[in-house]
């Protein structure tokens, strides 16, 4: 098999992986294939969070087992070795007799780590991993964030006016989206595990942070409120969506975090989002609270909205660097996408 033909066949792990999206988290995306002669002969991924991971479902897929012993898998992320919900995959490639495993990410969940592989190369399966290594990290770059770094991947986004103003100085929010920007938005919070405001913008916008715009589940919710000043009416706190409240003033599981807001409010915030198993985090909040995650260098995407209105005076946007956008056109306005360079590590 060439090296192109097993590209190929990686590429199609990591679209069959992307069916995942907003339905298997806190696990990650993985897409599997099992081919024969160069022909893939049966298929799978991990359709949703406690079911059966890629690699089990492809097997299922075939109707005769014998043919293993000639087929190499090909799947995105180093089966697992632990039993969770599901048992370890790598025993299942195993018991079925499959002889070559092509991979393209380790798992840097320490309950795997290198483990699956060691176990399949005991049993004598031949392994290779890396291949395509660094698409494999942008398509799971949450669950990597969140392992290798203990926090969240980061996206800070706003909308800002065509002359650099989050909002306006009258009591009411200035309206800068469109309904098309909108529906982008809500699918950007469907794929996303955590969204976050400050009390300014709980108090002055009463936003629901739901997806209602875009099919997929809602984010837990995130509010700073140090002096718990959001009424219990407001859309934060009148719904069951899970929310978390970072306060002051009380404990009170599950909603109510108490820190301590005169320390390190942000390293705060990552540690019991980290034990709360959420691995993403849209940053929404006002200027301060944006200002406050680029000042420490604390995100991984940036995503502003410009309009074509124009405020005049009002609450200008955060200070941001110079650095290399990415820039689509909605009609009118203009959306500017910037990641930072992801850290993948070679195999």
């Amino acid at each position: 098999m060439t090296t192109e033909q097993k590209t190929d066949f990686m590429r199609r792990c990591l679209q069959l992986a992307r069916l995942g999206m907003g339905h298997v988290a806190p696990n990650p995306m993985v897409g599997c294939v099992v081919v024969v002669g160069n022909r893939i002969v049966a298929e799978g991924w991990h359709r949703q969070f406690g079911g059966p991971h890629a690699e089990v479902n492809a097997l299922n897929a075939l109707a005769d087992k014998s043919i293993l012993r000639d087929a190499t898998l090909f799947v995105n992320l180093e089966p697992c070795s632990h039993y969770g919900k599901t048992p370890p995959c790598a025993l299942r490639l195993i018991n079925d007799g499959v002889r070559r495993v092509v991979i393209c990410n380790l798992d840097p969940n320490p309950q795997v780590a290198g483990r699956g592989v060691a176990m399949l190369r005991e049993a004598g399966v031949e392994v290779e991993t890396g291949l395509l290594e660094a698409e494999g990290w942008q398509l799971n770059r949450r669950f990597f964030t969140y392992h290798t770094l203990h926090r969240p991947y980061i996206t800070l986004k706003w909308a800002q006016s065509a002359d650099g103003y989050l909002d306006g100085n009258g009591d009411k929010p200035v309206r800068i989206s469109t309904d098309l920007t909108k529906a982008l938005v809500h699918k950007m919070r469907a794929e996303e595990m955590a969204i976050l405001v400050g009390t300014r913008t709980a108090l002055k916008d009463n936003p629901q942070l739901h997806t209602r715009r875009w099919f997929g589940p809602h984010p837990t919710r995130v509010v700073f409120d140090r002096n718990l000043s959001v009424p219990s009416d407001a859309h934060l706190l009148s719904d069951d969506q899970p929310t978390l409240i970072f306060n002051a003033v009380k404990e009170e599981a599950p909603r109510y975090v108490k820190i301590d807001f005169e320390g390190d409010t942000l390293s705060a915030l990552m540690s019991a989002l980290y034990e709360r198993s959420i691995q993403s985090l849209i940053v929404e909040g006002g200027r301060d609270t944006l200002q406050r995650f680029i000042e420490r260098d604390l995100f991984d995407a940036v995503q502003i909205e410009v309009g074509d209105c124009y405020c005049g005076e009002g609450t200008p946007a955060p200070v941001w660097p110079n650095v290399r956008w990415e820039v689509c056109r909605y009609g009118t306005h203009l959306m500017y996408h910037y990641q930072k360079p992801l850290a993948c590590h070679s195999s």
